[in-house]
């Protein structure tokens, strides 16, 4: 049986490789507390030529938040912090200023969960800026969190209502951490996460240990490779994480073992079963956020995932915690896998969980009857400077009637999108469920549902399952063609 599993992941590797430009991977399948099957592929570095292996250290970018929450969490079940009280409360480095005076202080659950209000940006002229301000060119000292929210962190939205993914949110939490715990944050991970869990090839910061074993990361180009310019971050809870294919292994034991591997334990299994809960939905079809984790399903098995982008890496994990399974990927590089590599794990996922394959379902009938009242335009709130989110779903969706189909389009410089794609019915009982076929760009077949505002009456759009929503226009008026 083993050996069928890893003859088909062997399949679907190479099935990858022939259809993405990767120049470097580490790809496992973890299952019922161990590592049950790798693949390598590739270079760590050109230069030297050393290939990829299991202690190659990579930047795993964004999958350092679910670290973070963790240590948070800790806090937590020692009594010494509440989810649920301001985070100024926790904070003495800088303040959180809110937007209106009005507003309901930031909490804990928000920043966990992206939900404070905080936008992407610091302020606009982070654009103009390497790495959206973040990036500190190799060999420069990186600023205190202090000296870099010198002037404050901005609450822009009332928290808890708007979702805007925010690196300085979670920044913040390895802030109160460190100011809670009275040790530095990357020494409290070292000592509390990642040594527990035998992750000794994990840091926070670029330790000899660390440089010694780094992947170099690349963009692919038309001439071949080309070596990134190499920056620490200035926002370490949120991106700062150096780990190993090895390690990855450990940390998704724990994570399937209920916050224990057979190194040790970070969390008691009820906490971090709260952690893998919902904690913000913007409405009930959308898994919406955990504690850290975005959260998804596939044909009724749960999940938990989280993925990491920065400068020439691209990392991806899946976890099934019913189904006792986790997949994840390490690039250091791969064209474009901020936008395939989800998909193509989701993809390894429910292969391995025996499910078929994302389709566009046929036998849904169209529903015009409701159409009226989806045309029209949807928009975003918050700043222009949220990039991530604009990058994701444009300034502006329009939702139209062409030829006899519902139709959507996007503001984004992508030619199928601005042309406008078809919304297929995917729900026979829920006449406001549609999925976009999104395939030729990696992503598949990404769901989309319209719900009613109760307060306002008002009609938004959500996307699945990024809990990403926009709002119909008042002004809007059904745009036929």
């Amino acid at each position: 049986m083993l050996k069928e599993i890893a003859t088909a992941t062997e399949r679907w590797v190479t099935g990858l490789l022939n259809r993405r430009p990767v120049g470097g991977l580490a790809l496992g399948v973890v299952r019922d507390g161990r590592l049950e099957h790798a693949v390598v592929h590739g270079l760590a570095d050109l230069e030297t030529r050393e290939p990829i292996g299991e202690d190659t250290v990579f930047r795993i970018a964004s999958i350092s938040k679910t670290c973070t929450a963790i240590a948070v969490m800790q806090l937590w079940e020692r009594g010494l912090v509440d989810l649920d009280a301001p985070a100024a409360n926790y904070l003495g480095a800088y303040p959180l200023t809110p937007a209106e005076p009005g507003f309901r202080p930031a909490t804990l659950r928000h920043l966990l969960t992206h939900t404070a209000g905080i936008g992407e940006l610091r302020s606009a002229v982070d654009l103009l800026r390497p790495n959206a301000g973040e990036g500190v060119r190799l060999g420069r000292p990186l600023p205190s969190l202090a000296e870099y929210y010198r002037h404050g962190l901005r609450i822009e939205a009332e928290p808890g209502t708007r979702w805007t993914y925010a690196n300085h949110g979670f920044a913040t939490l390895g802030q109160v951490v460190e100011e809670v715990s009275g040790e530095r944050f990357d020494h409290y991970l070292r000592e509390h996460v990642f040594t527990p869990l035998g992750m000794t090839g994990t840091d926070l910061i670029r330790t000899a240990r660390i440089r010694g074993s780094l992947a170099t990361g690349y963009e692919l180009r038309s001439r071949g490779l080309k070596a990134v310019t190499d920056r620490e971050r200035a926002t370490p809870g949120a991106s700062s994480v150096y780990s190993t294919p090895r390690d990855m292994v450990r940390y998704l034991c724990a994570l399937l073992g209920s916050g224990t591997n057979e190194h040790g334990s970070v969390l008691a299994p009820a906490t971090l079963a709260t952690m893998f809960a919902p904690h913000y939905q913007p409405d009930p079809r959308v898994p919406g956020m955990g504690l850290g984790f975005f959260r998804g399903e596939a044909d009724g098995h749960r999940f938990v995932e989280h993925q990491g982008i920065l400068p020439g890496f691209t990392s991806q994990m899946f976890v099934a915690p019913d189904d006792g399974l986790a997949v994840f990927a390490l690039t250091n590089a791969a064209h474009r896998a901020l936008l395939w590599l989800p998909g193509e794990l989701e993809a390894l996922l429910r292969h391995l969980l025996g499910l078929p394959g994302q389709t566009l379902r046929t036998d849904v009938p169209h529903r015009p009857e409701v159409w009226d009242e989806l045309c029209g335009w949807y928009t975003l709130a918050g700043r222009l400077t949220d990039v991530r989110a604009r990058a994701m779903a444009g300034s502006a969706v329009e939702v139209f009637v062409r030829g006899g189909r519902l139709m959507l389009r996007s503001l984004i410089p992508v030619p199928m999108m601005v042309r406008g794609i078809p919304l297929h019915p995917d729900d026979a009982d829920d006449p406001y469920a549609f999925r976009i076929d999104l395939s030729r760009y990696g992503i598949g077949k990404a769901r989309i549902v319209f719900s009613h505002e109760p307060k306002t009456g008002n009609t938004a759009l959500h996307f699945v399952p990024i809990p990403l929503s926009l709002h119909k226009c008042a002004s809007s008026r059904p745009f036929r063609r």
